[in-house]
């Protein structure tokens, strides 16, 4: 079954766990499952019309689905799902 990486500020909703194993043979599937073993996480990843939201990121294993087929990404059993929530703000002086 694949691994998905819960980020820190979403481990709340995952009983703290920073990794869990979600079952499906492609992202969407995964993302699917994942909100159905953790409702609370649903309104922190995907946006009302159940699309990931814009600010998170998805990678599997090293790459960035946007690169590959989106959500139609094809998963295995021994691949690594890691959520990543853009980072934005600050300011940088020289």
């Amino acid at each position: 079954m694949p691994i998905v990486l819960i980020p820190t500020p979403l481990r709340r909703f995952t009983k703290n766990s920073s990794k869990v194993l979600v079952s499906g043979s492609i992202v969407s599937e995964v993302v699917d499952n994942l909100v159905l073993d953790y409702p609370e996480v649903q309104n922190h990843l995907l946006d009302s019309s159940g699309c990931v939201r814009q600010f998170i990121n998805i990678f599997v294993d090293e790459d960035d689905i946007r690169n590959l087929r989106q959500l139609d990404t094809m998963v295995n059993a021994n691949s690594t799902i890691s959520i990543v929530p853009a980072i934005a703000g600050g300011n940088l002086k020289h």
